[in-house]
């Protein structure tokens, strides 16, 4: 008996999905559990698995098509044998002397963000049979100036609306500083052996950052609040949203409680979030609520820029590349390692006294990341 391949919940305000790649093409064996289609929504893309061991027989709907969580879009044998008639044929799809579904590509094509499949044309010899005075085609030289016309997916367009959200609702301004790294990188060096020994795990900038982050937003709370109507809400919670480049675009997956987390457990929370969001494998809870956000545009090599901040929070920090820049210390100029620092935020909510008391907190803190330890 056929079983069906349903959409499931991905989340309590999600009622659509986009149908991503689908990773098991039909006559192919999945076991259980493992992933037949990738499904995409605005804020997250999901793997659909098998429900049970079998065949893969009928693809309902194909790459770039929308569905209802609860639609079918597929069937499967649990068997592992195809069903001798299919429930209903696709358009370019149709049966083999087994059974299975075959593809037929001149009828039935999809294009693929990384290898796009070009529209297939006659052959010389088949315009000669629909024309015998017809000359053969002759292949035209590429100009240079093709075009691809490749469909947003749903997270890249949730991310655009939520920019141009962010730049309508939000009074946004910006504030800088810059921090002297040296006494973290001190630190890093003189623990990160007995640090990966005993965690497994590299001790990293970003978990003295969201340290840092959070004995800011203890004494700014207004950075950690949010404008709710005419109220502003107020939290004694840190989730601090933290910027990873995925496989789909930008995303910000939260660290609940950070206020509570240890270095290595917030170390060993982003390195998850990063390979997980490579392969398109973060959970919608997981990018939901958080109350504010860091994001490392060092990595990238940039220098200095201007975040934009998630809406409803009201603040972001970013952070660039370190780099050595001569600095004056009692009088004399020396090299440092310095890092610029940017904090985006909401002037309806902040004042820019408190912006900027908040950014030098942060570059206290990283400058003496003994207070980290002491609560001073």
């Amino acid at each position: 008996m056929a079983v069906e391949l349903v959409v499931p919940s991905v989340g309590e305000s999600i009622s659509e999905v986009e149908i991503g790649d689908w990773l098991k093409n039909p006559g192919e064996s999945v076991d259980q559990d493992e992933p037949v289609v990738v499904i995409e929504t605005e804020k997250a893309t999901v793997e659909l698995p098998a429900p049970t061991a079998g065949t893969i027989t009928q693809m309902l709907k194909h790459k770039g098509e929308k569905a209802a969580v609860g639609d079918v879009i597929g069937y499967m044998e649990p068997n592992g044998n195809s069903p001798p008639q299919l429930r209903r044929r696709e358009p370019g799809r149709s049966l083999g002397s087994d059974g299975a579904v075959q593809e037929n590509q001149s009828e039935d094509r999809s294009i693929d963000q990384h290898h796009p499949v070009a529209p297939r044309h006659p052959s010389s010899s088949e315009e000669g049979s629909l024309d015998s005075k017809a000359p053969p085609s002759i292949p035209q030289p590429s100009t240079g100036r093709e075009e691809q016309v490749i469909p947003m997916t749903p997270i890249r367009r949730r991310i655009a609306e939520r920019l141009v959200e962010a730049q309508k609702t939000a009074a946004l301004l910006t504030t800088f500083n810059q921090a002297d790294m040296s006494a973290v990188m001190a630190l890093r060096k003189q623990h990160q052996e007995s640090f990966v020994a005993k965690y497994q795990i590299k001790l990293g900038f970003m978990s003295f950052f969201v340290k840092a982050s959070v004995e800011a937003l203890r004494l700014i709370p207004q950075l950690n609040a949010e404008i709710r109507g005419h109220d502003i809400v107020y939290r004694n919670y840190y989730d601090i949203g933290i910027a990873v480049g995925g496989g789909k675009g930008l995303v910000v997956p939260v660290l609940r409680n950070a206020e509570r987390l240890s270095f290595a457990e917030i170390e060993r929370a982003i390195a998850d979030f990063a390979q997980r969001a490579q392969a398109n494998q973060l959970k919608v809870d997981e990018l939901q609520g958080g109350t504010f956000t860091i994001s490392n545009g060092g990595v990238y090599g940039s220098m200095l820029s201007t975040p934009i901040v998630n809406p409803p929070q009201s603040g972001v920090l970013g952070l660039h590349v370190v780099e050595e820049r001569p600095v004056v210390r009692e009088g004399a100029v020396v090299i440092r390692p310095m890092m610029y620092v940017a904090l985006t935020y909401d002037h309806r909510i902040v004042d820019g006294r408190e912006a900027v008391t908040f950014l030098k907190r942060v570059k206290d803190v990283i400058e003496n990341p003994a207070r980290m330890l002491l609560e001073i």
